[in-house]
């Protein structure tokens, strides 16, 4: 495999990953961890959803001796995902963008839910609650992050993110263009 282009070889190492997309690693999510870790900046024992099977299997991939999880990007340990307690939370919307799958529904001003089939456990909702309702909890039995999807609907999440950011950019370009417009003295 070290004959592959590197953009081959970084979406084959990205496919091995468990898209979370918890950041972790220290990457924005698992396709840039992958190309830090084809461009040399990165090891191969910087995800802890994966933990050991999958630092074997880019081990594998990649000709490369196994390592330990580097401690520094956490702990391997059962899947887990997120709560919101109900009684505590104001509505306030500000989990909804961090999450990098849209597995938390509801509006500014209401109670938020968290679809828990869809949770990868990445915990980046927990850092924006001002009123830290939300909890990591051990995944029901059975429950199991399945990387093809977690990258479609984090697909999905990125396109929606973008689409929304050119929408207001050009509602704020469109403001700027009507408050240059010169008055017209009557």
């Amino acid at each position: 495999m070290s004959g592959a282009p590197a953009s081959v070889l970084a979406a084959d190492i990205d496919a091995r990953l468990p898209q979370t997309q918890c950041t972790r690693c220290g990457y924005a999510g698992c396709a840039p961890y992958a190309a830090a870790i084809v461009a040399g900046e990165a090891e191969i024992d910087r995800c802890p959803p994966g933990g050991a099977a999958t630092i074997a299997t880019l081990a594998q991939l990649l000709g490369r001796a196994p390592l330990p999880l580097n401690p520094a990007c956490g702990t391997e340990g059962p899947p887990r995902v997120a709560v919101i307690d109900e009684a505590r939370c104001i509505g306030c919307a500000k989990c909804l963008a961090p999450c990098p799958v849209d597995a938390i529904v509801g509006a500014p001003k209401h109670l938020h839910a968290v679809l828990e089939a869809r949770c990868t456990g990445c915990e980046l909702c927990l850092a924006p609650c001002p009123v830290d309702c939300i909890e990591m909890r051990p995944a029901a039995p059975g429950h199991r992050n399945d990387p093809a999807i977690n990258r479609a609907r984090h697909e999905a999440h990125r396109a929606r993110a973008e689409r929304l950011a050119a929408e207001r950019a050009r509602e704020i370009a469109a403001k700027k263009s009507l408050a240059q417009r010169p008055v017209a003295a009557s």
